[in-house]
C-alpha cells in the first residue's frame, strides 16, 4: 500500500522539475534591442470648442528586450536624470524622428513635441533581470484650416538608464496632415 502512494508523488515532483527547467531566464544583451511591431492611424472626430478640430492619431508599437531590465524612468524624471539625458544627446529615453516625403525624397522634420520623451520605469523596485515586452507611442496630427497630407515615416530608438542606446528601427509609411508652411 505504501508503494502505491510513492508513485503519484514521484510523478508530481518529476513533472514540477521538468516544467521548472523549461523557464530559464533569457540571455539578452544589457544594451536594449527593439523591433518594429506596427503603426496604426485612426481619425479622431472633431469635438466642440477651441482646439477640438479633426485630427489623426498615430500609434507606433515597438517590441523591446533588455538584459538588465533598467528601462524607463520615474515620472517626472529626477533632476539628475534630466541633466544626464540633456548632457548626452539632449533626448530622453525614447527618441522619435519624423520624416515626410517631399519631392520623392524623405526629409526629416524636427517636431518640438518630440524633443525629450520619457517612458515610465518598467520594473521599479525589482532586482536586475532580463525583460521584454511592447511599448506604444501615440502622436496626434491636427488638420488645420490650411494643411497638406504627407506620406510620413518615423525612426525610433530607446536607451536605458545607463545610456546604452538600442538599434534604430524605421516604421512603415502613413499619410498624416501637416499645417501648410511647416
Amino acid at each position: 500500500m505504501r508503494r502505491q502512494q510513492i508513485h503519484p508523488y514521484l510523478f508530481i515532483i518529476g513533472a514540477a522539475w521538468l516544467l521548472s527547467s523549461c523557464f530559464n531566464e533569457p540571455n539578452y544583451s544589457n544594451t536594449p534591442e527593439i523591433d518594429f511591431k506596427g503603426i496604426f492611424k485612426y481619425p479622431i472626430a472633431p469635438g466642440k470648442g477651441v482646439g477640438q478640430s479633426k485630427r489623426d492619431s498615430v500609434v507606433i508599437t515597438i517590441g523591446f528586450r533588455d538584459g538588465d531590465g533598467n528601462l524607463g524612468n520615474s515620472l517626472p524624471p529626477s533632476k539628475a536624470d534630466s541633466t544626464k539625458y540633456a548632457s548626452n544627446g539632449k533626448w530622453g529615453n525614447y527618441q522619435i524622428r519624423t520624416f515626410r516625403l517631399i519631392n520623392k525624397k524623405f526629409e526629416e522634420l524636427p517636431l518640438s513635441v518630440n524633443t525629450t520623451l520619457i517612458f515610465p520605469e518598467f520594473t521599479p523596485g525589482k532586482p536586475k533581470g532580463a525583460i521584454e515586452g511592447t511599448l506604444d507611442f501615440n502622436q496626434t496630427f491636427q488638420y488645420g484650416t490650411s494643411f497638406t497630407l504627407y506620406p510620413t515615416k518615423f525612426q525610433i530608438k530607446i536607451r536605458d538608464r545607463d545610456l546604452n542606446e538600442s538599434n534604430v528601427i524605421e516604421t512603415d509609411t502613413v499619410t498624416v496632415p501637416f499645417p501648410n508652411g511647416e
